[in-house]
């Protein structure tokens, strides 16, 4: 790093960003989850860990909020080639049952749905487990880790993780939806079902939703029953603050005053207004711009709340590239502010 110009432009030979490093020599662990099995809608969010390293190489390393945000070093894990085969495999048994169930057949009542289910089901917990123990491995080592997915389901194993770490910790979700499904299309560890198995981890303090604009009755039900454990800022409710003359600060003071001391950020792409992520998996119309997010993220930093890691998930390239793009930026930042809360 004593050679490298933050300058230059982005060597691909080098790490995510053009960072000349390896694993052992960085203070910040990107581990790819490239998988996206339960995907309902749109597919390709498996491809987002390759598709963000790859337009890592285009992203100006200069952040005002962060003096020297080159300097901390970050690398990014080998994507693992077992998950992209095994990803393969059990999409086509999660295609299977999404199809049956939308042409109306009873998943209980079909040994060929519920097979297939268990199937799933059970790779996804296959997941969670290679998740949690990678991500134990580089915390062990003093490393500060984040995921890069993949669907929302695979940052389970890492908030796990951090919860033999830490005795209590918060989840602020940027995101669209909820995500507080019981289950989805039968799926136990499902993409519209992370936040509620986050909170079966009796550690999760506290989860502040921002963003949210597409949920169900059970999941707002879910929320105001939750005893004031889910406080979720609507989109619907966040704009219209807006619109009656109330300021973005005054707005992130209330969201800061939610969280607890130790932070960790789950962040769906798709809590972004959809022109920045048209190609994600489930696009939902409104939600917020990078700057007001990143003005967020900086004011936690402010506020002496320290980033304990973090998630970027749903990203899926399309054809142009665009996601990634973004997605590679949005990464950069998370990386820069968790860094600098962690004074490194």
């Amino acid at each position: 790093m004593q050679e490298f110009n933050p300058n230059d432009i982005g060597n691909i030979n080098n790490n995510i960003f053009g960072f000349p490093v390896d694993e052992d020599d960085a203070k910040i662990i990107f581990i790819p989850v490239p998988w996206d099995a339960t995907v309902s809608y749109n597919a390709g969010t498996a491809k987002g860990p390759v598709a963000i390293f790859e337009a890592s190489f285009q992203v100006d390393l200069f952040d005002p909020f962060k003096e020297n945000a080159w300097n901390p070093i970050y690398a990014m894990c080998e994507v693992s080639s077992d998950i992209k085969e095994k990803n393969e495999i059990f999409k086509y048994h999660s295609n299977y049952v999404i199809t049956k169930l939308a042409e109306g057949n009873d998943l209980t009542k079909s040994n060929d749905i519920q097979n297939a289910l268990r199937l799933v089901n059970a790779g996804s917990s296959d997941i969670n487990s290679w998740v949690k123990t990678k991500s134990k491995e580089y915390i062990d080592k003093g490393k500060l880790v984040a995921i890069i997915g993949g669907e929302h389901s695979v940052p389970l194993g890492l908030l796990h993780t951090l919860a033999e770490k830490f005795n209590e910790y918060g989840i602020l979700q940027i995101d669209a939806h909820a995500d507080l499904r019981d289950s989805y299309e039968g799926f136990e560890f499902s993409h519209a079902s992370i936040m509620n198995n986050a909170l079966k981890i009796p550690q999760v303090k506290k989860l502040v939703q921002l963003g949210i604009r597409d949920y169900c009755i059970d999941e707002n039900e879910t929320i105001i029953q939750s005893k004031g454990r889910i406080k979720t800022f609507f989109d619907r409710d966040v704009k219209h603050r807006l619109y009656e003359g109330q300021t973005w600060t005054s707005i992130c003071n209330e969201i800061i005053a939610e969280l607890p001391d130790h932070v960790y950020i789950s962040f769906d792409i798709d809590g972004l207004d959809p022109k920045l992520c048209p190609n994600t998996g489930t696009p939902v119309m409104g939600g917020l711009e990078t700057d007001q997010v990143f003005y967020l993220f900086e004011k936690i930093v402010l506020a002496g709340k320290k980033i304990i890691g973090f998630d970027l998930c749903e990203v899926a390239p399309g054809e142009n590239q665009w996601d990634a793009n973004v997605g590679a930026r949005v990464l950069y930042k998370l990386a820069n502010i968790m860094a600098k809360s962690n004074n490194i």
